[in-house]
């Protein structure tokens, strides 16, 4: 999975859970309200930034995506991680942009750009088999 790195300082509601229903005006906690352990818990948050977590131990090997999250209380941001065994997600209301050669990371032409309205969500049942060590 790759993320373009524009997408950092924006705010994008981020459904964390498979319970969530995506619409705006969805109840969400605050960080400082959220509790150990699983369950149906959603965040809506700034993304800070994102990137490639990798083990220099074992040959860079691929462990998962880190991010920096911005609660609403501007002093609060959390760190969060997609692990590379979970880290298929489904992206839903997203835009489709030519990718400026100045921003290319993939020999894809085109960007995928978060806007208000993006939803990203773990996908549970019927994931493709993607190869994320490649």
């Amino acid at each position: 999975m790759v993320l373009s790195r524009t997408t950092t300082e924006k705010n994008i509601s981020l459904c964390l859970s498979s319970s969530s229903t995506g619409l705006p005006g969805v109840r969400h906690s605050i960080f400082e309200s959220l509790r150990l352990g699983l369950s149906s818990q959603s965040i809506a948050s700034g993304l800070l930034r994102l990137w490639d977590s990798l083990n220099f131990n074992k040959d860079t090997e691929f462990t998962g995506i880190t991010i920096l999250f911005l609660d609403e209380n501007v002093n609060s941001v959390i760190h969060g991680l997609i692990p590379a065994q979970r880290a298929i997600v489904k992206v839903d209301r997203f835009e489709v942009v030519r990718c400026s050669s100045m921003y290319k990371k993939t020999d894809n032409p085109f960007l995928i750009r978060f806007i208000s309205p993006t939803i990203i969500d773990e996908v549970i049942t019927g994931a493709p088999e993607i190869n994320l060590q490649s």
